[in-house]
């Protein structure tokens, strides 16, 4: 089943904007008597450079902290999963927050997940990390594992073999009964169970070293794993 909760808060510190930049006084007329001056971006400043004014003041995210906001962002669309963003700064509830949500947190953005799990710092902010934490059904594509018996032969020939044939996501050689363990894996197959063992009885086992195969279609699936390729289909 898929998880119960899809809901992720990634909390944020910013920094208040502060220029150095000289700007002449703003004189009444100009600014209608008030002493505020546009800054032509919809923000507000007072006549001295570098201040905002009332309650209003401009805040900025750095460059990595607005990274990991737009990757989890995507990840999240992607996934099915509502993100809300939480600027500690600016909601001025930092030290609460800390207390209730943060205990212990050393470094900015903190990603908490459905079930508590957390990222911290940007550093942690990859593609298996957040998929871990996000993890998905498997809709638009079947995942298949097939076991393989093989006859003697050139063994660097037959991996060439399997590792040109596109389904063929993963290999693992084994010893005991199977010489042979495959993860397939197919994107929007006409006939799901049906696709895949058409593929292992067509192809594979058409391979002379193949002597025997046996193929697990699961009914349901869920992965921790990043899939780029398949969710990108699915999104597009």
């Amino acid at each position: 089943m898929p998880p119960e909760s899809r809901e992720l808060t990634l909390y944020v510190r910013s920094k208040k904007a502060v220029t150095t930049f000289y700007r002449p006084p703003v004189s009444p007329t100009a600014s209608g008597g008030t002493g505020v001056l546009s800054t032509g971006t919809g923000e507000t400043r007072g006549a001295d450079p570098g201040e905002a004014v009332g309650d209003n003041p401009v805040y900025f995210l750095s460059d990595d902290q607005a990274r990991c906001v737009a990757v989890v962002e995507e990840f999240a669309q992607r996934r099915g999963y509502e993100l809300k963003v939480v600027d500690v700064e600016r909601t001025g509830r930092l030290e609460r927050l800390l207390s209730e949500h943060l205990r212990n947190v050393q470094n900015f953005p903190v990603l908490i997940g459905p079930n508590g799990q957390r990222l911290e710092g940007v550093e942690a902010f990859n593609d298996e990390r957040l998929a871990a934490i996000m993890p998905t059904e498997l809709r638009d594509v079947v995942r298949a594992f097939t076991y393989l018996k093989l006859r003697g032969g050139d063994f660097g020939k037959i991996q060439a073999t399997l590792q040109a044939l596109e389904p063929v996501k993963e290999m693992h050689f084994l010893t005991g009964d199977w010489d042979v363990f495959l993860v397939l894996e197919f994107y929007h197959p006409t006939a799901r169970k049906r696709g895949v063992l058409d593929f292992v009885t067509d192809t594979i086992r058409k391979i002379p070293e193949v002597i025997d195969t046996s193929t697990i279609v699961p009914e349901y699936s869920i992965t921790k794993f990043p899939l780029l390729e398949s969710e990108r289909g699915r999104r597009n």
